[in-house]
C-alpha cells in the first residue's frame, strides 16, 4: 500500500498518471512550528514530519511525504497568507530566479526504515504586469501553493521556464521517488496499477 502524506491535488495526479493509486492521508502537521538553517534543509524537516505523522497510525505501508518551499535570495517562501500577500510576494519574484526545493521522505512502515531527500528545480520567473498580478492573486490560486505559483494552472502564464524535473515544481520528483523506493528496496514498477 502507498499512502500519500499531503493535501496537493497536484502531487496526488502526477502519482496517478505515473500509475501509481496512493492513498492520501493529510498529515496535519503546523508548517509554521517547525525552522531550519536553509530552505532546503526545511523542506525536508517538514516532509519527515509529514511522513512520520501519518506512519505513526498505520501497521504496513509505504508512507511519501513531501514539503516544498521557494527560495529566493536564500529565503524561504511557502504558501501566502492572503492576496496582499501574494501581490507583494509576485511584485518581489517578477523577472527574477527562484529555486524551487522539495524534501521527499518515505518511510516503510513495516520495516520501520525511513529513507529523505530534497529536489530543486531553479524557476525563471516572467514579468507579469501590476494589471496581472493583481488579477492572479485574486483567482486564489496562488494561496495554497509554495511560492505562490502553479506552473500546471493560472501561474503557468508568468513562468518563463524551468531548469531541472518538471514534476518537483508540481510537488515530487518522480526520479528522486524512485530513487527512494529503490534504497528501500523496492521497485517503483510493481506498485503501477
Amino acid at each position: 500500500m502507498i499512502v500519500l502524506a499531503s493535501a496537493s491535488a497536484a502531487r496526488l495526479a502526477l502519482l496517478r498518471s505515473a500509475g501509481l493509486d496512493p492513498k492520501v492521508i493529510v498529515s496535519g502537521v503546523d508548517e509554521d512550528a517547525y525552522d531550519a538553517y536553509s530552505p532546503a534543509a526545511l523542506s525536508l524537516v517538514l516532509a519527515k514530519a509529514k511522513a512520520e505523522a501519518v506512519a505513526a497510525g498505520l501497521g504496513e505501508g509505504l508512507v511519501i511525504g513531501c514539503d516544498s518551499i521557494l527560495e529566493l535570495d536564500g529565503r524561504p517562501y511557502g504558501k501566502p497568507a492572503t492576496t496582499e500577500e501574494t501581490i507583494e510576494r509576485w511584485r518581489m519574484m517578477r523577472g527574477r530566479t527562484g529555486r524551487l526545493v522539495t524534501g521527499h521522505c518515505v518511510i516503510d512502515v513495516a520495516a520501520g526504515r525511513q529513507v529523505a531527500e530534497t529536489a530543486s528545480t531553479v524557476i525563471h520567473f516572467g514579468t507579469p504586469s501590476e494589471d496581472e498580478i493583481a488579477a492572479y492573486a485574486a483567482t486564489g490560486e496562488p494561496l495554497s501553493l509554495a511560492g505562490a505559483f502553479s506552473i500546471e494552472g493560472r501561474g503557468g502564464w508568468f513562468v518563463e521556464g524551468i531548469e531541472g524535473d518538471h514534476g518537483n515544481v508540481l510537488g515530487i520528483s518522480l526520479p528522486l521517488l524512485r530513487d527512494l523506493f529503490d534504497e528501500l528496496g523496492y521497485a517503483v514498477t510493481s506498485f503501477w496499477r
